[in-house]
């Protein structure tokens, strides 16, 4: 490696201000800052300095999402294989090898999409403002598919991308400016622009809508996911007669892992806690956004719990944490550093609030089942304002103190 790094510094040059290449800079700069370490050290000014880059601190948070990426490549093929055969209760550790090639045929697309569609534009600003690629996509690039359903047209995914990238974040001034979560703002235009393809029925299990429309028998297929079946019981239209049946349908232990139908990334909470523990760890992810989230999530569902009324009122706490997107939308979207609170306290007031909309919009709302998206996005936007008053009121407390001595 270390002739390989010689090799790039030695070709620097031509890339430098006044070489050859120079209008290529942003191109060669992010190429060898991400596989090497940065040759340019910060000489002055209160920085932090560190060996450890931004690159690196993303492909730490990429790393983190590898388990429910790999989970999510397997249930999308068991889905899609259980659909054509037209058997629900297909064993879901059967045939591995079918299920992961399928899976693979389904996920790696939209993942060279995402990242094919988003560092082309990316690089197009680059080039604009002669900077290098920023790095905040590396971490969207991938969060952006596993946030989709599986049905979800490669194109659809194209313009959620370029949507994001030149709306969300570029027109900000690029990473570290932007306001909302990137992939979220992805996920968010797609569901206003083209519901029908993002919620609904019969969107997440791959082809199912399809063979529904051609008449086909698909017994056994009661529904679109977990959520949507658990918010059809405030609705006209229940799929289910009570909790009890619910239940038996998705069982702790099947939320748990992970399977049953839903978006690619979201379905395992067992794989989305190793991603958890790995941030956690690697002090990337923050405890306390995380932990003030779920805190948030089971207080509003053990508040519905007593408040009872419908089966999905009293539906237990538990089953809201680890149903749909909250899991992850907990551990991978509320705790990005650019839009979340920065102060310890408010970090807390964040996530307990985060978890505690997030459970409202989707018990009291039928027709929009997750919640999770708008409560992170509405609180990615109330985050400046509540550090605000965070430090104000450390403001007064230190100016009292003063007074009191």
């Amino acid at each position: 490696m270390k002739f390989l790094e010689n090799i790039v510094h030695k070709m620097e040059p031509k890339f430098a201000k006044g070489g050859k290449l120079e209008k290529w800079n942003p191109f060669f700069e992010s190429f060898s800052t991400l596989a090497f370490t940065p040759s340019h050290t910060t000489k002055k000014g209160a920085h932090i300095r560190d060996g450890v880059d931004l690159k690196r601190t993303m492909i730490t948070v990429i790393f983190a999402m590898v388990p429910a990426l790999l989970f999510g490549i397997f249930n999308a093929g068991h889905w899609d294989l259980a659909v054509e055969l037209g058997n629900r209760d297909l064993p879901f550790w059967a045939d591995q090898g079918e299920k992961i090639y399928r899976g693979a045929l389904i996920v790696l697309p939209m993942i060279i999409v995402s990242y094919g569609v988003g560092l082309g534009v990316e690089f197009i600003f680059a080039m604009k403002r002669g900077h290098a690629l920023h790095e905040g996509f590396l971490v969207s690039g991938m969060l952006i598919p596993l946030i989709m359903p599986p049905d979800v047209p490669l194109w659809m995914v194209a313009v959620a991308t370029i949507f994001a990238v030149v709306i969300g974040k570029e027109i900000f001034g690029g990473t570290g400016m932007n306001i909302v979560n990137i992939a979220l703002t992805a996920r968010a235009f797609l569901f206003f622009a083209y519901p029908t393809s993002m919620s609904g029925d019969k969107v997440w299990m791959n082809g199912l809508g399809d063979k529904l429309a051609s008449g086909a028998e698909m017994d056994g297929f009661s529904g679109a996911t977990a959520l949507g079946d658990a918010a059809s019981f405030i609705s006209d239209k229940p799929v289910f007669e009570n909790l009890d049946s619910f239940t038996a349908q998705y069982s702790l232990w099947d939320l748990m892992m992970g399977t049953i139908p839903g978006s690619i990334g979201e379905t395992s909470f067992i794989a989305i806690m190793i991603g958890a523990a790995i941030l956690i760890f690697t002090g990337v992810g923050s405890l306390r956004i995380i932990a003030s989230f779920f805190a948030g999530g089971y207080l509003m569902g053990f508040i519905f719990n007593l408040v009872g009324g419908n089966p999905y009122f009293e539906m237990g706490p538990e089953f809201h944490l680890m149903m749909g997107g909250f899991a992850f939308g907990a551990v991978f979207m509320a705790t990005d550093p650019v839009t979340a609170s920065q102060t310890a306290t408010g970090k807390i007031i964040y996530g307990l609030f985060g978890g505690i909309i997030a459970i409202l919009i989707r018990v009291v709302n039928p027709a929009y089942p997750e919640g999770v998206m708008l409560s992170i996005l509405f609180m990615n936007v109330m985050a400046p304002i509540i550090d605000h008053y965070v430090i104000q009121a450390n403001v007064k407390r230190r100016l009292k103190r003063v007074k009191t001595a």
